[in-house]
C-alpha cells in the first residue's frame, strides 16, 4: 500500500469511538518516507491489493456502523528512484520508475477499506489515465466513491517522488483537481454523508473552504464529534 507523504495537519472528528484503531498493524503499510527501495522485494507499493491476496478481518460486522469518510486528495504518485539528486541544470538518469495510486485521502481511504470498515471517499479527480487509475484502485479496494467528483477542466492530481539508496526522499506535488473547481458550496448529498459518518478525516492538500465546511458539517450534525 503506498502512502504518501506525513500530512501538515490532520483533522480528526468522531462519533461513537471504535474501540478498535483504524490503523491496525501499522507495519504492514510502508510509506514514503526513510524508504530503501533496493532492500524491498516490491520497491513500488501501491494500495491496489489483490483481496485474495489480502485476507481482510472485519472490525465490526454490524450493517449500521457509521461509515469512515475521508475528504480529501487522490495523487498518481509517479516514483523514480535515482542515485542522487540532480543539480541545478542537470539531467540524469532513474534506475527504475512508476507510478502508482497515491494520494494522502486516497491513502486513508484504503487503509479503512482494507480493514472492511464501510468507508467513502470524497474527492476529484480528473478525467484521464491517472484519474481512472485511482478510482479503480479505491474502487477494487472496497472504497465508495458515490461522493467522487470527474473534472473535465483540470487533471487528477499527481507526485513526483524521488526516492534515493539511503532512504532519503523528495517531493514535489501538482494539485490539480485536489485544488481546483471545488464547488463555493459542498452538495448536500456529500455533506450527508459527512453527517452520517463515525469518523471524518481531513488533510491540507485541498482548499481549505471545504475542509472548514466539512468540519462544521461534523460538528453539527446530531450525534456527539469530539477528538478534534
Amino acid at each position: 500500500m503506498s502512502f504518501s507523504p506525513a500530512s501538515h495537519c490532520n483533522l480528526k472528528l468522531q462519533k461513537n469511538p471504535i474501540k478498535q484503531p483504524i490503523l491496525a498493524n501499522p507495519t504492514h503499510f510502508s510509506s514514503h518516507q526513510n524508504q530503501k527501495p533496493s532492500n524491498r522485494k516490491h520497491q513500488f507499493p501501491s494500495f491496489s491489493i489483490k483481496a485474495s491476496k489480502t485476507p481482510q478481518t472485519p472490525l465490526t460486522k454490524n450493517p449500521d456502523t457509521p461509515p469512515l469518510v475521508v475528504v480529501g486528495s487522490a495523487n498518481a504518485d509517479i516514483y523514480v528512484e535515482i542515485d542522487r539528486l540532480p543539480k541545478e541544470g542537470e539531467t540524469i538518469s532513474a534506475k527504475t520508475g512508476q507510478t502508482l495510486a497515491g494520494g494522502k485521502g486516497a491513502n486513508q481511504a484504503a487503509c479503512g477499506a482494507k480493514l472492511s470498515y464501510p468507508t467513502y471517499f470524497v474527492g476529484q479527480v480528473g478525467e484521464d489515465a491517472h484519474g481512472r487509475l485511482i478510482t479503480e484502485a479505491l474502487k477494487n479496494g472496497g472504497v465508495t466513491l458515490d461522493c467522487v467528483r470527474n473534472l473535465s477542466d483540470a487533471p487528477t492530481g499527481h507526485a513526483v517522488v524521488m526516492l534515493q539508496p539511503d532512504g532519503q526522499n523528495s517531493i514535489i506535488i501538482v494539485g490539480g483537481a485536489n485544488m481546483s473547481c471545488w464547488p463555493e458550496k459542498l452538495s448536500d448529498e456529500d455533506l450527508e454523508v459527512v453527517r452520517k459518518a463515525g469518523v471524518v478525516l481531513l488533510q491540507r492538500e485541498i482548499p481549505d473552504l471545504v475542509n472548514i465546511q466539512v468540519a462544521k458539517s461534523a460538528l453539527l450534525s446530531p450525534g456527539n464529534f469530539h477528538d478534534i
